[in-house]
């Protein structure tokens, strides 16, 4: 299962619950990916998987994931201007 966590305001509010939630996934043989409206040029450096930035565009136009875990989730199918 490919699992979608946001990173600001989500990943970012309590990194050590979602660093666990990230191990316990990994161990059950998910992939969890940040997945961010951030541009590349927006570099996001601490990220505990790979980060994919989908530059202002709809994330689920960009990433095909089976659980979203966002605290905007408007976000997973709307642009941003």
């Amino acid at each position: 299962m490919l699992i979608a966590l946001d990173y600001d305001k989500t990943y970012t509010v309590d990194p050590v619950l979602w660093d666990d939630f990230v191990q316990i996934a990994q161990n059950r043989g998910h992939v969890v990916k940040n997945v961010t409206m951030r541009r590349p040029d927006e570099a996001i450096i601490d990220a505990p998987v790979e980060v994919v930035y989908t530059s202002r565009k709809a994330k689920a136009a960009v990433v095909n994931a089976d659980i979203w875990i966002d605290d905007s989730p408007h976000w997973v199918y709307q642009d941003s201007l």
